[in-house]
């Protein structure tokens, strides 16, 4: 699903994609959402569903299983709002917000949900400067149970069912590209997880991947280079802190 916004200007030199959890936030969303259930901890016949690749549908369960114990809104609201930002990532908002106009579009990619992110990011004040934002739609039902449901469905063997963020990424540059007339300049990707690798495959040579250092994604990019040496194409530049996202994007605005 990807969130409403206004029409997005089509002059931007550089399009960059956000993970969320344990990218933009520093720790896992939907470990968190655990601390609402009574005990903080989560029934072991509970536990046992999850399936390797179907982590959307055992979050449906979860959520499920939260309202049924009383867990309102608020409660969850109030977990999301509390999660901390990765070192340096408010540096890096703020950087974002103070380029000229045309230098950037912002688009966040994760698979979460909807109502965990936007909680996190209006709390944060941080919506605005999203252009898009692409993940699991989530609302409330009437009996105040939040209900998620999958992203998409796709044929990639390397992403869970419901979500390649690569399918994501090549049709929204794709459709951007047509509607602007000419592709960005450059395309960066800042991820962490296994599930932003697939993504980070897609860049070009021009591009650059900001992988968490030591995080899955910057793992499986150093084992693609040593195992098959060109198959990722893109400039890759691990970081500890959002702070040395923000230093390599000042040299590359102005190249």
């Amino acid at each position: 699903m990807a969130s409403q916004s206004a029409h997005i200007p089509n002059d931007r030199r550089f399009l960059i994609f956000f993970d969320f959890d344990e990218t933009i936030v520093d720790e896992t969303s939907d470990d968190m959402v655990v601390q609402t259930a009574p005990g903080q901890h989560l029934p072991t016949w509970l536990k046992d569903t999850y399936q390797p690749g179907r982590y959307n549908e055992y979050m449906q369960r979860v959520l499920a299983y939260l309202a049924e114990q009383g867990v309102t809104e608020s409660d969850i609201r109030n977990v999301m709002e509390k999660l901390p930002a990765t070192p340096g990532m408010l540096t890096l908002f703020q950087f974002l917000r103070t380029r000229p106009q045309q230098d950037f579009e912002v688009v966040l990619l994760s698979d979460a949900n909807t109502f965990f992110i936007e909680s996190w990011l209006r709390r944060a004040g941080a919506r605005q400067l999203f252009h898009r934002i692409f993940t699991n739609p989530a609302t409330f039902n009437r009996d105040g149970r939040l209900v998620m449901r999958p992203f998409h469905s796709h044929d990639c063997q390397r992403c869970p069912d419901n979500m390649c963020k690569q399918v994501v990424v090549r049709e929204y540059v794709a459709r951007r590209t047509q509607e602007r007339g000419r592709p960005y300049q450059r395309v960066f990707y800042v991820g962490d997880g296994a599930n932003d690798f697939c993504p980070a495959l897609a860049l070009g040579p021009r591009d650059v991947a900001f992988p968490r250092r030591d995080f899955p994604m910057h793992r499986l990019i150093t084992e693609t280079h040593e195992a098959m040496p060109g198959e990722f194409k893109a400039v890759t530049v691990p970081w500890a802190t959002a702070e040395d996202v923000v230093q390599r994007l000042r040299k590359l605005v102005v190249e």
